[in-house]
């Protein structure tokens, strides 16, 4: 992978706040979309993942807002791997705005657990080398 998994989403009703713009809400579920794409793009689904005994379990969020985004707009949401281990992996999120102004930036760390004893599992060395084959540097064209 040589850039982060990225798409786009439109900025509906339901996610405006009593502010007038994104609930910081919305980003969150807009971080965990991103993780799932993030999976699909390593060939391993949600459903496919849970099929191999274990599961990363998000255990950090830190997010930073930076410019507002409001009804109807369109942002584009970026994801990528900065640092895996056999026992966790941190990942980077960038929400930008159309006007290309970066919305958001965030920061979350997943450890991976054998989900039959929801313990913390190692990864093997080739699960291991899956998810290292995405790791791109912190801070990619920011």
């Amino acid at each position: 992978m040589n850039a982060p998994v990225a798409f786009t989403e439109r900025v509906y009703t339901f996610h405006i706040d009593f502010n007038g713009h994104v609930s910081n809400i919305v980003y969150v579920q807009w971080m965990e979309i991103a993780r799932n794409r993030l999976l699909d793009a390593l060939d391993l689904s949600v459903q496919r993942i849970r099929g191999t005994g274990f599961s990363p379990v998000l255990i950090e969020t830190h997010v930073i807002y930076k410019q507002p985004v409001f009804l109807g707009d369109t942002v584009t949401i970026e994801i990528w791997l900065t640092d895996v281990t056999p026992l966790y992996a941190w990942m980077a999120i960038r929400i930008s705005r159309a006007d290309g102004q970066v919305a958001a930036t965030g920061r979350q760390r997943g450890v991976f657990v054998n989900l039959e004893t929801g313990r913390p599992r190692r990864l093997k060395p080739d699960e291991l080398a899956k998810f290292q084959s995405f790791v791109l540097p912190e801070h990619v064209d920011e």
